[in-house]
């Protein structure tokens, strides 16, 4: 695999139509927004996404959730373990798992665990992800739901259990902005390739596919579109605050309360010697 020789930025727009776009466990599962009414989805869970991605596509993987598990491992601890196995020196531990995980060397990984009697190995990934964020504030609807049948037995004189009632919350729509960047310095401390790079763009393309729930049915949550700017030098020709910017999105004129994505004038600002390519989504 040839080594990555140039910075990278990008910018993927989504959609969310009807859809828990991620969930906030502390406010009842609602879809995260700010105090402003934006909505939110946080990296950890663009990266799980991303994570699954990489697995559908045959890549081995060190975080993996529990329901995709495909190695028979329980936890954490036990697959670093298992593959980690008489290795003593923090340097060749990273090495190895860099070299083993293509999640660990894309975003990074702390290994501390109790099994590794005082090895304490922290490996910095070059692909950093920021949190997305709506363009738009959302509206957030909200369903009160009654399941048609008793989900534990019912108590004598009871008509029905005690869980025979829930909510569940979705955005009525919102376009989000996910914005991250790899850099090369990084990578070549995990050895992350220009190969490796590509994998992260054909994750990004195609996002949601296999992540369809109840929360999320099928064509609720689309990838738009993604810019994918490589420059030409390590360090980058611009910093990635700029290139950032260059995407533009605005309501067209008359639109108030934007429906779908065509109710947004999207279009990317020139900047010299640097040309982003432009890939439909999935």
């Amino acid at each position: 695999m040839s080594t990555l020789q140039n910075k990278i930025d990008f910018v993927a727009l989504i959609s969310v139509t009807r859809a828990n776009s991620n969930g906030d466990p502390l406010n009842g599962n609602r879809p995260r927004t700010d105090y402003n009414g934006f909505g939110e989805i946080s990296d950890v869970c663009i990266k799980r996404k991303i994570r699954n991605r990489m697995q559908d596509l045959g890549h081995k993987i060190f975080v993996q959730s529990e329901d995709r598990c495909d190695d028979g491992f329980g936890s954490l601890s036990e697959r670093a373990s298992a593959e980690m196995k008489g290795i003593k020196e923090r340097d060749v531990y990273a090495a190895k798992a860099c070299e083993t995980w293509l999640d660990v060397r894309t975003f990074g990984q702390v290994f501390a665990f109790k099994d590794a009697k005082g090895l304490s190995v922290g490996v910095r990934g070059p692909v950093s992800i920021h949190q997305a964020v709506s363009l738009s504030p959302v509206e957030i609807e909200s369903l009160q739901i009654t399941k048609s049948v008793n989900g534990e037995k019912k108590e004598k004189g009871e008509s029905r259990a005690s869980d025979t009632m829930g909510m569940k919350h979705f955005v009525r729509f919102g376009l989000y902005e996910i914005k991250g960047s790899i850099n090369v310095q990084l990578a070549e401390k995990t050895g992350f390739s220009q190969e490796d790079a590509e994998t992260v763009k054909e994750c990004l393309r195609t996002l949601f596919v296999n992540d369809a729930s109840s929360a999320r049915p099928d064509g609720s949550m689309e990838v738009v579109r993604l810019y994918w700017w490589q420059h030409n030098c390590k360090e980058g020709q611009y910093s990635s605050a700029r290139v950032h910017r260059s995407v533009k999105v605005s309501l067209k004129p008359g639109v108030e309360l934007p429906a779908c994505p065509e109710d947004y004038e999207i279009c990317c600002e020139p900047l010299e010697g640097l040309d982003p390519e432009i890939i439909a989504g999935l």
